[in-house]
């Protein structure tokens, strides 16, 4: 039994499904996180490296994009800035993978690679799930977040286009939720 006068402990950040979110879903603790922990991991790959280990390079590249992937939809639309550590990361992967110096162009690496940059990989990852949640009407939870507008007479009859929502908040927070998020990419 809950008695009404108890007081609930708040925190700044909290941990789930190996996710961090702060009070402000800046997700500033899950990109620091992510940047100390695989900064850390391509040093030691660096380490094993020169013994020609094609099996490490692997390892630690599917290891570190499946890291990077997870969950990366929820980090549509925040500022550059943040993105920017995650995009030193890839970068220093694919330094590391292709055994160059820091002075190469990064684009033509990630290229290579057959990689996307970090906003593209994530803004792909939503057109992705709104592609399944369209296709699909699966989830039944996301379907009924989008809808899709009535068409118009244009030169492209193929292009969908979804219904941008009215915004009831000035809030900068809405824009990171997946009805407002998704018309928006």
């Amino acid at each position: 039994m809950v008695s009404h006068n108890s007081l609930l402990n708040t925190s700044h950040s909290t941990h789930n499904l190996g996710f961090f979110f702060d009070e402000h879903l800046t997700f500033s603790n899950q990109i620091t996180s992510l940047f100390k922990a695989y900064y850390y991991l391509i040093r030691q790959l660096c380490c094993i490296w020169p013994a020609g280990s094609l099996t490490a390079c692997t390892i630690v590249t599917s290891v570190v994009h499946s890291k990077l992937g997870y969950c990366n939809s929820l980090l549509c639309k925040l500022p550059r800035s943040q993105l920017s550590h995650l995009q030193q990361i890839q970068n220093s992967l694919a330094y590391a993978d292709a055994k160059s110096a820091k002075s190469f162009h990064m684009i033509p690496i990630l290229r290579s690679f057959y990689w996307l940059k970090i906003t593209e990989h994530i803004e792909y990852k939503l057109l992705s799930i709104i592609y399944k949640v369209l296709s699909t009407t699966q989830p039944p939870y996301l379907h009924n977040l989008i809808s899709v507008q009535p068409p118009r007479s244009t030169r492209c009859l193929s292009v969908v286009i979804l219904a941008r929502p009215p915004t009831s908040a000035s809030l900068k927070i809405t824009d990171l939720f997946f009805c407002y998020a998704s018309p928006y990419v």
